[in-house]
């Protein structure tokens, strides 16, 4: 049972699944108005859960190749023969992602299912199929799709108005992504450069992506705070300075020893930045208002 499980988790990547269904949660706390009917708001994030794990199925069903080249990838399951790549698995990717839009927009609304929609459509096709293998601003432009599961959340709640502190979470989504997969990145650049990936320590080298690294934490950080002035108050604030300073402790360190260890480390560092971030955006916003 539990290597069912355990399988069940990495072909879905539902590990990554369960943070983007938090951040959901986190845009739809933030946003103004009176929050949705707790069914709603549940059915809500296991649409962008479900939607995530399609499309983290998706890239390991295209990727199944390259994951063979990679070590931190070849055990995963179409590679390792757990299981068997066919037609019946985008069948049934397919059916999730219709699925995770027929929830999403009977529960809440149509443009709460098209973010969720979008979430999954950047990270599946347009960072997987179309840039990965193109061009070094990959996972620039594939930190969308943690944005438009934020941006789902708010539109459950307000769907004729995006900005302030929803707006800026997602911006902060944005932000967060680069600096999070680049340290992974230089983790295993030997793995990237085998499989011709241009990573960005693959085309610039660790040193000069370790300190592309600190200087988008920074400004990470420095968005991070904005929602302090639209609404979320103290506990938040204090939740991105800490958070934020652990993170640029831990990204200048990378700088000055750009390495394996280090790198994990920053790459850790960057998990617990946005989960406290998060935490704190719902506790403020549900708990202090």
């Amino acid at each position: 049972m539990n290597t069912r499980i355990a399988l069940f988790f990495d072909l879905f990547k539902l590990r990554i699944g369960l943070v983007i269904g938090f951040t959901a949660l986190a845009g739809l706390a933030v946003a103004p108005g009176a929050a949705p009917a707790l069914w709603r708001t549940a059915s809500l994030a296991l649409a962008v859960i479900v939607s995530s794990a399609a499309a983290g199925a998706f890239n390991q069903y295209v990727e199944r190749h390259t994951d063979g080249l990679m070590a931190r990838t070849r055990a995963r399951p179409f590679v390792s023969g757990r299981l068997k790549a066919s037609p019946k698995w985008l069948a049934l990717i397919a059916l999730m992602s219709l699925g995770s839009v027929v929830v999403a927009t009977l529960a809440t609304n149509a443009l709460a299912a098209l973010y969720t929609f979008l979430g999954a459509f950047i990270y599946g096709v347009v960072y997987t199929v179309w840039l990965k293998r193109r061009t070094w601003l990959n996972i620039v432009i594939g930190g969308l799709a943690g944005s438009f599961a934020v941006l789902a959340g708010a539109a459950a709640v307000a769907p004729d108005r995006l900005d302030g502190a929803p707006l800026w979470l997602a911006i902060v989504l944005f932000l967060w992504t680069p600096p999070h997969f680049w340290s992974l990145a230089i983790a295993y650049r030997k793995d990237y450069e085998a499989t011709g990936v241009p990573m960005l320590p693959v085309v610039v080298g660790d040193a000069k992506a370790a300190q592309a690294i600190f200087a988008s934490a920074a400004l990470l950080v420095l968005a991070s705070m904005v929602p302090a002035w639209y609404g979320l108050g103290w506990l938040y604030l204090v939740a991105a300075i800490s958070g934020g300073a652990f993170f640029l402790m831990k990204s200048a360190a990378l700088v000055l020893d750009p390495c394996r260890r280090t790198a994990m480390a920053n790459f850790r560092a960057s998990l617990v930045q946005l989960s406290v971030l998060l935490a704190a955006a719902i506790a403020d916003a549900t708990l202090l208002h």
